[in-house]
């Protein structure tokens, strides 16, 4: 599937003022807050819908994704990747020490206990016992790598499969390739609690893809629904009234492209006025999880006026998954709160918020039948080192329980549309330092996902600046790892 953009011809003093003449505060400018964010330079829609479903390469065994990001680096030698030679080598040098973001000393036991799970005996930590209880249709890749041990960098990598210049982000590659079935919704929804993750919204940024496929973001944080996404609410205008002033805004357009070659941006306006229009008719009712029975909040671990923000990201993404929509990504929290460098113990408490959601995520979407055509991803944009992080003026200073970043070696796992389940895949060393066995780069994993969702990812390019760009990178390298697919 390759997509020839047509050089743009800009005409932005024409542009702007039509919209400031036109926009009038409308509620379908739900999307106008995160576009001037990010300030994507897309290419022009060579699709007539862009929403519309459309067919990939070959049948996919997964229809829609969901992206649990527990951004900041989760420690792997305390959730997934048990290090019994970790625990010998407490307090003492280790051998295999090798460069990160901050200097590191002696090893460091986990503080958490490990057992087995399922019929594959899958052993993981106490922190995520729920999610545990589904060990059998878990793939856990033990032996991921990245490039660097910083956090922009790799959350870069790990989004939009480049460390340092702006691409698309993988949730806007899947949208722009599948399009979205449910045409009242954004088809790519994106949601933090309480703040936006760093690198905010270049991570799901849609570059230079038409901007119609980058996320929206939704601050879970809220307990109304009509402020879950900024301005869906038209409080001047009723329906009707909005419909005859998108009606006059589409002939004013249509005189403009006449005029002129197809303009991306605007083109991308268009459509975010005519998706906020109509997810004022469908969005409240799919963000507002009161409507469920407390028997199933209370299995997400929501009770009461629902304040469990992660929680509460866990059942939304469950009714929007119903409703149509195509790529979820689920943050744990503003900046990154898995990056423990003074207290490792804090993961407990993180683990707290995202294991029971996670667990019932996965059970609700079996109840429903939804799990077998859902790839669940879970990780965040590295590891953490196993051994200790040594004190930093200004930074740990008295600390001696954390872990530094670690891009070495860490564990991602994944589940559902069809993953192999029960499987585990590569291995870091005795230590859980660096993957020394069957190593799997993010690019592998972003070429793996995509070919679950039924895409080849060589022919699944973009025309942009005179290359044929990828998910997964202009050069030769990144597989699509067989082992991981049932």
């Amino acid at each position: 599937m390759s997509h020839h953009a047509p050089n743009l011809e800009h005409h932005f003093l024409t542009r702007r003022g039509l919209l400031s003449r036109i926009g009038m505060g409308f509620g379908s400018m739900a999307l106008g807050k995160l576009m001037h964010e990010t300030g994507a330079q897309a290419a022009p829609s060579t699709v007539q819908d862009p929403f519309g479903v459309r067919v990939p390469h070959f049948a996919p065994k997964a229809k829609r994704v969901v992206h649990l990001f527990m951004n900041g680096g989760p420690s792997h030698v305390d959730t997934f990747d048990p290090k019994p030679m970790l625990t010998k080598m407490d307090g003492k040098t280790l051998p295999n020490t090798l460069k990160t973001e901050r200097p590191t000393g002696a090893g460091f036991k986990s503080p958490f206990t490990f057992q087995k799970y399922g019929k594959c005996g899958l052993e993981v930590s106490e922190l995520f016992a729920n999610t545990a209880q589904h060990a059998d249709d878990m793939c856990v890749i033990r032996s991921m790598h990245a490039d660097v041990p910083n956090h922009e960098p790799s959350l870069g990598l790990l989004n939009c499969g480049e460390s340092r210049l702006n691409r698309p982000s993988m949730g806007s590659w899947i949208t722009y390739g599948l399009g979205s079935e449910n045409q009242n919704l954004p088809g790519y929804i994106v949601m933090c609690p309480n703040g936006m993750p760093v690198r905010r919204s270049k991570n799901w940024q849609a570059a230079f893809l038409p901007s119609v496929y980058q996320g929206t973001y939704v601050d879970s944080e809220n307990l109304e629904v009509d402020k879950l996404v900024e301005f869906v609410r038209n409080t001047s205008l009723d329906l009707k009234q909005q419909r005859r002033q998108l009606d006059l805004l589409l002939e004013l357009n249509q005189r403009h492209m006449i005029e002129r070659q197809r303009d991306g941006q605007l083109d991308a306006r268009i459509q975010s006025y005519e998706l906020g229009y109509r997810m004022q008719m469908e969005a409240s009712d799919a963000f507002d999880i009161m409507k469920e029975p407390e028997s199933v909040r209370q299995m997400y671990g929501i009770f009461g006026k629902g304040r469990e923000a992660f929680a509460r990201q866990c059942l939304i993404t469950r009714r929007l998954l119903e409703r149509g929509v195509r790529f979820l990504q689920l943050w744990t929290g503003e900046g990154q709160p898995w990056d423990n460098h003074d207290e490792i113990l804090d993961h407990k408490r993180l683990a707290e918020q995202t294991d029971r959601p996670i667990a019932a995520l996965m059970t609700d979407l079996k109840q429903r039948g939804l799990f077998d055509e859902t790839l669940i991803i879970w990780g965040g944009e590295f590891g953490r080192t196993p051994s200790v992080e040594l004190p930093t003026p200004g930074s740990n200073a008295g600390k001696q329980r954390g872990r530094d970043h670690n891009h070495w070696g860490f564990t991602t796992w994944m589940a559902g549309g069809g993953v192999k389940g029960g499987t585990i895949y590569g291995a870091t060393d005795e230590f859980g330092f660096q993957a020394v066995e069957k190593p799997m780069h993010v690019r592998d994993l972003h070429a793996t996902i995509l070919h679950l969702l039924g895409f080849d990812h060589e022919r699944f390019t973009y025309r942009y600046a005179g290359l044929d760009y990828r998910l997964t990178g202009v050069e030769d390298g990144p597989k699509v790892i067989k082992d991981l697919i049932a």
